[in-house]
């Protein structure tokens, strides 16, 4: 992942598989990103989506332990909060309403996560450097 091309953004990531999760919390970290979690289910992840911390972007593993995790992609949809899927699956297994959200196949590279992130995050950057 290139050097601090993450820099101050606040990423959020929702994965179960704890090897994953503690790898992409690494790169992320080392891209500069400030990590939040990783969170490994639906319910937690949706309690911490209701709180209200800024979120810039997120990176969501599909299935949690059977729990598909479609109900937190629509959290972060209605706060207007851009996020990639982490998955195995084929993108014609997700549902139509997430056709057009980036997909990070398993095992992802932390490269291919930066080159998917990128794009969300074209202002994080500033915006964090306003944040109290």
């Amino acid at each position: 992942m290139p050097e601090q091309s993450l820099r101050g953004c606040r990423i959020l990531i929702v994965e179960d598989e704890y090897l994953l999760a503690d790898d992409l919390s690494y790169a992320l970290s080392e891209a500069g990103a400030q990590v939040l979690g990783p969170i490994a289910s639906v319910e937690d992840a949706q309690t911490f989506i209701a709180g209200g911390d800024p979120i810039d972007a997120a990176v969501l593993d599909v299935n949690l332990r059977g729990d598909l995790i479609f109900p937190v992609a629509e959290a972060l949809q209605d706060r207007g909060v851009p996020f990639a899927f982490a998955t195995g699956y084929d993108q014609w297994a997700l549902p139509t309403r997430f056709a057009d959200v980036p997909r990070v196949e398993k095992p992802f590279k932390s490269h291919k996560v930066a080159a998917v992130l990128g794009p969300l995050l074209t202002a994080c950057s500033n915006d964090a450097l306003q944040r109290p």
